[in-house]
């Protein structure tokens, strides 16, 4: 086997091993062993990997121990070590034959182990650094060629890529932890039966992310006038809840008055303060009595209502620092926990009530015992004392029939006076009469009624509670009297109480609560049944641009009206939903396959073609969506619309307008993409990008005859931003095709002036992104900006990727003869880099190849990278198409190209991408290169 074999079997090792399952040591061990193997006159290796305070911490090498120290035990500092320093900021290996000649290194290391030769590679990938590589000797200069430090770089490359993949696995497994904790805080709090238990696990999962047991919970009384109080403190906290709610009575805090709790209450947001002391908000009597150096506060809000907080405090003379992540993650298990309190406190003030009513039922009826006994007397008295009763009632026999009643009985039953009713069976106002074995009338004695009803005169039911109690004589039961109450105001209460909870107010439509309750009754059926569902995720595309142009009360209506014609074409065994702000679902139980919901949601985008009219305004708005399908793509009701709205989000990146299914890899943006996106939308509207030219000469003549536009970001306080960051979110959101448009009417006004300045007649290469180039408006386009700038067609270069015009062959053939209608020419930029067949060379016409930097780099060492480029330049020739080869940077790759008859060039050799004054003082004044 050859050197350069033995090396790439290696290198291939090793990219297998980072494929792996091994441990990120493991896999540097590799590297270390491959190394020192390959570069045999190497005394000591060693990898470092940096810490948090901007040093380099020795992870793996050889030997294990240097002098009697452990690797473990060197530390690299760049502030001191400025080889190191340097090889940071320049990301290039730096090799030191003879450390006595250069005083860049540490001397300290130098000195104890007798250095004579270093070689510092830093480990890096793109804009990210993730250690640094030392080959040393013990005194013996290792002489290391050139060739040799190339194949240390090959082999620190692969554990860049170790290191990154190591780092993306353990910011994976973070997210499916905390994705996993939360799943069990939700189940866990839906079996919770009391307010304890919840806060119980609150305080829990809370202690177990913030690593802080010193949690409390202050809840606002629903009855005492909503006074916050402390109710509970965990059972893992510093203090005991009996000291901690006795130092509260001591300190009387006015939470109407306390600045930090009003503050969270009323913001609904959490506060974190590391440093009370530092801090005017908290209050520091009681700060100081409880011993707090610093809290974090969180609020507990349901369906809109503070339900009180959770403070989690630090006691120490350290103060805990948390990160973002875990103070957000907290603050959901507390969201959680509040959910969960809403539903408990709700029952528990019910509950209060229905037993306020019952001891104040109970009372009168003890009240009115005495009065019953003497009933046989007929006592004006008693009897004034019924007629005045405000509450309902009456007397009954044992054979259910009506023996007295007071005016307000009559009343409520509908009757014009209590006579009436005399006589008259019980049955005609209740129909639930119970008899004992003789066919007597009974009542369970002293029994509160709730949830019944009775009927008035014309028929018509109306809710009551009541409460019977027995007439004695001698100890022998001879009547009942019944007391009752009318409940339908307090009914219509409940109702409203009850339709608040589960359905929306603006739109009518159920909420999330009633949602989710169907979506697990429907996956219940779909279960049982072996049975396929859909969920859909709705968001309207530009609703915040017409809800902040038009105003809320607009955008109240349009959600209204949204509302309306989803519902108005959708099944009725079907449930639609407004999730909150501009977001609905929709549950499709039954279907048969996902054709049956691809045409639905073509349904559901075709009705979002017309208008909707806001009081006379016609507004015109669509809407992107997520689907997610039963099993397929989850088993539960979380995942399920979890997955739905990860798809809504994939949906919104092809402009909107779209929906799309969701399938297996999708996530979420990360919030640095986010805010990038946010950024990018606003780029062209502020003027950050900025246009630079790379030359393409023509050696044989030794002039310059072209420059490709190349697209920079100026960020306003991130400074220039590599394309390699945000051409692909361009391309993701869709903003490629305006920002494309930017570059060419600006690029072909560029070119024109300089031919009007009298410079050389240069033609200028565009690059053309896919979603831009499948745009049905390109031709008119460039026909457009060609006419409002003057350019004329024969100067302008399109350059296409191999990728982007293999999509849909018959179109991209219509297109690409329209644009050659125009006078333009077609090149292929990144030639041989793609997946597609050489068939397209003649079917398309196409004017150029660009061969791709990375043949042109190693084409002088590598024969393969030779070869391939040697063809592409024969194949071109045959084919009568000119070729430009990419990324030339040497006089030896120069050489081999003329030399295979390829003389147009560009690369950093003659200039990297410079800006337009640049471009006229280097190349087109003096018009030779």
């Amino acid at each position: 086997m050859s050197e350069n074999q033995s090396r790439y079997s290696r290198l291939a090792y090793i990219t297998k091993l980072i494929n792996t399952k091994l441990e990120l040591k493991d896999v540097l061990e590799h590297v270390v062993s491959a190394i020192s193997e390959e570069i045999v006159r190497c005394d000591s290796i060693g990898i470092y990997l940096p810490q948090g305070d901007g040093t380099f911490k020795g992870f793996v090498g050889k030997p294990d121990v240097i002098n009697g120290i452990t690797l473990d035990k060197l530390i690299i500092d760049p502030n001191v070590d400025l080889l190191a320093k340097e090889v940071l900021a320049t990301k290039e290996a730096i090799y030191i034959p003879d450390t006595s000649k250069d005083n860049r290194p540490d001397p300290g290391p130098i000195h104890a182990f007798s250095i004579k030769s270093l070689l510092c590679v830093p480990i890096f990938n793109g804009e990210e650094t993730y250690g640094l590589v030392f080959l040393f000797d013990y005194g013996v200069p290792m002489n290391l060629s050139q060739s040799e430090i190339q194949t240390v770089e090959a082999f620190v490359n692969m554990a860049a890529v170790a290191i990154r993949n190591a780092n993306s696995l353990n910011r994976k497994e973070k997210l499916l932890r905390e994705k996993q904790l939360l799943l069990d805080v939700n189940r866990e709090l839906s079996q919770c039966s009391t307010m304890q238990e919840v806060l119980d696990k609150c305080f829990y999962y809370v202690g177990k992310v913030l690593g802080n047991s010193n949690i409390g919970a202050h809840i606002i009384d629903p009855i005492a006038e909503r006074k916050l109080r402390p109710a509970s403190l965990s059972k893992e906290s510093d203090w005991t809840e009996e000291d901690w709610k006795k130092t509260h009575g001591q300190v009387k805090i006015d939470y109407k008055k306390d600045k930090l709790f009003q503050e969270v209450i009323t913001t609904k947001k959490a506060v974190y303060i590391p440093d009370v002391d530092s801090d005017p908000r908290p209050n520091h009597d009681a700060c100081r009595n409880f011993g707090i150096k610093g809290l974090y506060m969180m609020p507990l809000v349901a369906m809109g209502e503070v339900l009180g907080t959770i403070p989690v405090v630090n006691l120490d003379e350290n103060n805990s620092v948390y990160s973002e992540w875990d103070l957000q993650l907290a603050q959901s298990i507390v969201d959680a926990t509040a959910l969960a309190l809403f539903n408990l406190l709700f029952f528990e003030k019910q509950e209060i009530i229905i037993q306020e009513r019952t001891s104040e039922l109970m009372q009168k009826n003890d009240e009115l015992n005495e009065a019953v006994s003497q009933l046989k007397r007929l006592s004006r008295e008693i009897e004034l004392i019924l007629d005045s009763a405000g509450e309902g009632i009456f007397g009954l026999d044992l054979e259910g029939q009506f023996t007295f009643c007071n005016p307000a009985a009559a009343s409520m039953l509908g009757y014009e006076s209590k006579e009436e009713l005399i006589g008259q069976s019980f049955n005609k106002i209740y129909k639930n009469m119970i008899h004992n074995e003789e066919e007597k009338f009974i009542l369970p004695e002293n029994c509160l009624y709730t949830d019944k009803h009775f009927f008035k005169k014309d028929g018509a039911p109306f809710p009551v509670e009541f409460v019977a109690s027995s007439i004695k004589e001698e100890n022998e039961v001879v009547g009942y009297v019944i007391t009752f109450k009318d409940n339908t105001i307090r009914k219509k209460m409940e109702e409203k109480i009850k339709y608040h909870a589960y359905y929306d107010s603006s739109t009518n439509l159920p909420n999330r609560v009633l949602f989710r309750d169907k979506l697990k009754q429907e996956l219940l059926q779909a279960k049982l049944h072996n049975e396929k569902l859909a969920v859909m995720f709705l968001d309207l595309d530009r609703f915040k641009t017409i809800n902040d142009s038009m105003g809320h009360s607009f955008g109240d209506e349009l959600l209204r009206k949204v509302a309306e014609r989803l519902v108005s074409f959708t099944p009725k065994d079907c449930m639609v939903s407004r999730q909150g702000g501009d977001e609905f679902t929709i549950i499709l139980p039954k279907v048969s396959d996902e054709d049956e919901v691809r045409r639905f949601a073509e349904r559901v985008l075709e009705s979002f073609s017309s208008p909707f009219d806001l009081d006379g305004n016609e507004v015109f708005i669509k809407t992107s969506m997520g689907i997610s399908l039963y099993p397929r793509d989850g088993g539960t009701s979380d995942i399920l619309i979890k997955n739905a709205d990860t798809a809504m989000y994939k949906a919104k990146e092809s402009s909107g307008g779209n929906y799309c299914f969701y399938e297996s890899g999708m996530d979420f943006k990360s919030l640095d993409s986010i805010r990038l996106e946010s950024d990018l939308n606003k780029a062209l509207q502020n003027d950050e990008f900025v246009i630079f030219y790379q030359p393409q000469v023509d050696l044989q003549n030794k002039e310059i005859v072209g420059v490709e536009a190349l697209l920079r970001w100026n960020h306003p306080t991130r400074g220039m931003i590599s394309p390699l960051e945000f051409i692909p979110i361009a391309e993701e959101t869709g903003l490629i095709v305006p920002i494309g448009e930017w570059v060419l009417k600006n690029a072909c006004k560029q070119i024109k002036e300089w031919h009007d300045k009298g410079f050389p007649r240069v033609y200028l290469s565009v690059n053309i992104a896919a979603q831009q180039f499948n745009q049905k408006t390109l031709s008119s386009l460039i026909q457009q900006t060609l006419h409002e700038t003057g350019l004329s067609s024969e100067f302008l270069v399109l350059e296409l990727t191999e990728n982007a015009i293999i999509q849909e062959t018959a179109s991209t053939l219509c297109i690409m003869k329209k644009l050659k209608e125009l006078g333009i020419r077609i090149a292929i930029d990144d030639f041989g880099t793609g997946y597609s067949s050489l068939g397209y060379l003649k079917n398309f016409p196409i004017d150029i190849l660009k061969i791709d930097q990375t043949f042109v780099q190693d084409i002088v060492q590598d024969k393969n990278n030779a070869a391939i480029t040697n063809t592409i330049i024969s194949l071109a020739q045959n084919l009568n198409l000119n070729v430009i080869a990419e990324g030339v940077e040497t006089h030896e790759q120069i050489n081999f190209l003329l030399s295979n008859g390829c003389s147009f060039m560009q690369g950093y050799y003659f200039s990297p991408p410079v800006c337009k004054e640049e471009v006229e003082n280097l190349f087109l004044s003096s018009k030779k290169i």
